[in-house]
């Protein structure tokens, strides 16, 4: 299954890529994605049960369901270091490795601390791989394909988010209160150990990223690799444009904090990270059971199945549409527009929300603009903020670098999450003032200050090597 293609940075003028040989593989690295948004999304449907079953007050519950947060940015710092040196698919095998554990781990728990150290070592997986795969994938892949096989993570990522729905829902249907109080919730968490275990023995098929192992010295590994995927003249290209990045490289912390080399887009990959997840989009996947039950009464649809559709359906076809744009339309143009979408999809809901007194009587007006959201998330602030900073570092610190941003990634997510219960309180200050309406409007400006980000900050990435990439930034006080 060979593509042709004619990218401006092959002398050649055409690389003819094996697609037999790089999906499959780059689909294998996608599971990753797929258990990241599983073992997020399945606390969703298990929270109410458990804290009944551990008799949790509102701190307590709160613990119970961010946890995993705390853990997925310490799977962030330490992965950068790991995969720089044993490897991005070692990385990977040690993120399934605990997706299982904590799969097993909190499935039998007799209190509530000892769910929690296994929820915290999940998170710790879910950070790993919440870099790991698209670093692997924009490694491999050539600079035409890059943009959609990264993104394809993000569909992942929403799928294994909406196929925990729907295991979370029939399980709670399989018994009464009292059974998914005492044993259900189990069920839930035990789901993953399937995934997780197809995911290991998949990955064991995979090879090594082909930049790390330039790095590492072994070039004829490298080659073949990289022959199998697009021919020994992608091959020979590619290699001398590796050779020649790490030449200047040093890949340590002090390469990646000098001002002279990586100031610049390692402040552009941290503002891009923190602003993917301070625009909202969580509210939606934590909170939205209780968004939605109040739209029940008013739309008839049963609030699960109107989340469902909603998070999952939406997400997945603007994520489809995402991977057939980036690389055509670029990354910016479809920045721009969906931070533009989101923007006043929240300023609009926010309006909303300020002139409604009662909940329960939100319209399908409300429905429409979360809709909205969402689309525009998924089609752009979701997948193309990975692939940007999947494609932003140098080799020799791009396993560093993006783990920092990933960890300020989570650490944004984890003030959305702590942050919204408050401003969303019965009788707190934002609530008299603003009735539900404050932090949509918080969200929004933040929109704007991405799209400010992608206007002065972030170069458009579409269509060149790693390397190009690379060398385009300016080496900021170099002589």
């Amino acid at each position: 299954m060979p593509v042709a293609a004619a990218p401006s940075n092959r002398p050649s003028g055409t690389v003819r890529t094996n697609l037999s040989y790089l999906v499959p593989v780059c689909l294998v690295a996608t599971l990753g994605g797929l258990l990241f948004g599983y073992d997020t999304g399945i606390i969703s449907g298990a929270i109410e049960f458990l804290a009944a079953r551990f008799h949790l007050d509102v701190v307590m519950k709160g613990w119970a369901s961010g946890c995993v947060l705390v853990g997925c940015a310490t799977g962030v710092l330490i992965v950068g270091p790991i995969s720089d040196r044993f490897g991005r698919k070692k990385a990977l095998l040690l993120s399934a490795a605990l997706f299982l554990v904590s799969a097993i781990g909190t499935a039998l728990p007799q209190d509530i601390w000892t769910f929690i150290l296994f929820r915290w070592l999940g998170g710790i997986g879910i950070g790993i791989a919440s870099m790991s795969t698209p670093m692997y994938i924009a490694e491999i892949a050539p600079a035409h394909l890059r943009g959609r096989l990264v993104s394809v993570n993000q569909i992942a990522i929403v799928g294994g988010i909406l196929a925990v729905y729907f295991v979370n829902y029939f399980v709670a249907r399989s018994g009464d209160q009292a059974w998914n109080e005492t044993t259900g919730w189990r069920w839930m968490f035990a789901s993953g150990i399937l995934p997780s275990v197809a995911f290991a023995l998949l990955l064991l098929r995979i090879p090594e990223s082909p930049r790390w192992l330039v790095e590492m010295g072994r070039v004829g590994e490298a080659e073949k690799i990289l022959t199998r995927v697009a021919g020994e003249s992608f091959a020979r290209a590619e290699l001398a444009s590796i050779r020649a990045a790490l030449s200047v490289d040093r890949g340590n912390w002090s390469e990646l904090f000098s001002p002279a080399a990586l100031r610049l887009p390692l402040i552009v990959g941290i503002l891009l990270a923190i602003l993917q997840q301070v625009t909202g989009i969580n509210v939606f996947l934590y909170f939205g059971t209780t968004i939605f039950k109040n739209m029940s009464a008013s739309t008839g649809v049963d609030a699960g199945m109107l989340q469902q559709i909603v998070i999952g359906g939406a997400s997945t076809l603007s994520t489809v549409a995402a991977i057939a744009t980036v690389d055509k339309w670029g990354r910016k143009p479809l920045m721009f527009l969906g931070a533009a979408g989101m923007g006043i999809s929240l300023l609009a809901m926010g309006l909303m929300a300020q002139n409604i007194a009662d909940p329960s009587s939100v319209s399908g007006w409300m429905l429409l603009f979360i809709i909205v959201y969402v689309v525009c998330f998924g089609l752009s602030v979701g997948p193309v903020t990975w692939v940007i900073l999947s494609e932003i570092y140098p080799t020799a610190v791009r396993g560093r670098a993006l783990g920092l941003a990933t960890f300020f990634l989570w650490m944004a997510d984890y003030a959305v999450t702590q942050t919204f219960p408050m401003m969303d309180a019965k009788g707190s200050w934002f609530v008299q003032r603003f009735n539900h309406a404050f932090p949509f409007y918080i969200y929004a400006v933040f929109c704007l200050a991405l799209i400010l980000v992608l206007w002065f900050l972030v170069p458009e990435t579409k269509g060149r090597s790693l390397e190009e990439i690379e060398r385009s930034w300016p080496r900021t006080g170099s002589t």
